[in-house]
């Protein structure tokens, strides 16, 4: 593992010194908007997310690396992210899936990292001040300010479009029934959950029209998670607008944010995110409590919207983590019950849009 020194500096004019090993970026500097995640294992999981398009991840757990990577644990085909901070990168691995280490894993993804950070701190500034943008490399600290105070957040950004596939394919599953899911940046694990539980799963590109996803003969339509600001998405909630009631629809993430945009909510940013996996979560309808994973920088506000229903709440902030319409058979969740990673307390919802793909036959 070659280290050297290097700074990680906030737009704010923050910095963090640390050491540099992954690839090396173009010009020697990454930037991208700084977010941080609380799981505590997971790391290629979260990595490999297509969800961290144009973001630069803080693991807050103090250990990064110490049981390896293998490509089984892969959440796309590549890595989107810009960088990772931690604060300690392990010298060795240990595990007996492990296929190589994390440091040789990030430079042929060609993802740069600074370990070494003062992860507490920089949370605390990110927690107070709200996710920004960043800079990090061997650049003069003025550079990197520089660098920082150029570069763009996720705001107004379509994201969606740099990561979702670019032509369809068909993954085998449970027979009777077909799924086409629509690729906002979808993970692997949901693909697996979805053909399990519910059936055949004919993934597509997000600019595919209502016209060609009804000529694959669907019996549900799934929208996957994603990278950016919904309200920039172009194209994809005119398109559920026009599935909407001809069949049933079932949205994760940056899905439900677009399930909501075609029912005619809205979304926001939320200060600093929810990226990590012990966020609980409250189903309004069977009172239970739920553990989820989550990374989403934008939430819904249905304020208006008549002929929905609230169904899932976050119980660290009070904000929307499901709803379905009472219109048509459709229902969205915020949160990741695929959990990759994360607990799987949420994975009966894949057997809920199994039930309302049957209770419309």
């Amino acid at each position: 593992m070659t280290i050297r020194d290097g700074a990680l500096v906030l737009a704010d004019g923050s910095v963090f010194e640390g050491e540099l090993f992954g690839a090396d970026p173009a010009g020697g500097v990454t930037t991208g908007e700084v977010v941080f995640n609380t799981v505590m294992s997971g790391y290629q999981e979260v990595i490999s997310d297509p969800s961290y398009a144009g973001q630069i991840i803080t693991f807050t757990t103090a250990h990064l690396g110490n049981y390896g990577v293998t490509t089984s644990d892969d959440e796309a085909p590549r890595v989107h992210c810009r960088g990772v901070v931690l604060r300690e990168m392990a010298r060795r691995h240990s595990n007996w899936r492990a296929e190589g280490s994390l440091d040789a894993y990030l430079a042929a993804a060609g993802v740069a990292a600074i370990g070494g950070v003062d992860t507490r701190r920089l949370t605390r500034v990110l927690r107070d001040t709200g996710a920004m943008p960043g800079a990090f490399g061997d650049a003069s600290i003025d550079d990197l300010t520089a660098a920082a105070r150029a570069a763009h957040g996720t705001d107004g950004q379509d994201l969606v479009s740099r990561v979702t596939c670019a032509e369809s394919s068909v993954v085998p599953g449970a027979p009777g029934r077909r799924i086409v899911a629509v690729d906002c940046g979808i993970k692997a694990t949901i693909v697996r959950c979805l053909a399990d539980s519910v059936g055949e799963v004919v993934v597509v590109p997000s600019s595919t029209s209502a016209t060609d996803i009804l000529a694959l003969g669907p019996d549900g339509v799934f929208l996957s998670n994603g990278p950016g600001d919904p309200a920039a998405v172009a194209g994809v909630a005119d398109t559920v607008r026009e599935l909407l009631g001809r069949v049933p629809v079932f949205g994760i993430c940056m899905g439900h944010q677009l399930l909501a945009t075609a029912l005619g909510g809205s979304t926001f940013k939320l200060p600093f995110g929810h990226h990590g996996g012990n966020h609980p979560v409250r189903d309004l309808e069977s009172g239970r409590v739920e553990i989820t994973s989550q990374n989403h920088n934008y939430c819904v506000d249905l304020t208006g919207v008549a002929d929905v229903a609230t169904t899932h709440v976050n119980l660290n902030d009070g904000t929307l983590e499901g709803f379905r319409s009472t219109r048509h058979p459709a229902f969205g969740i915020q949160h990741h019950p695929e959990a990759g990673p994360g607990p799987h307390d949420a994975r009966y919802l894949f057997d809920r849009f199994a039930d309302l793909i049957d209770a419309g036959r």
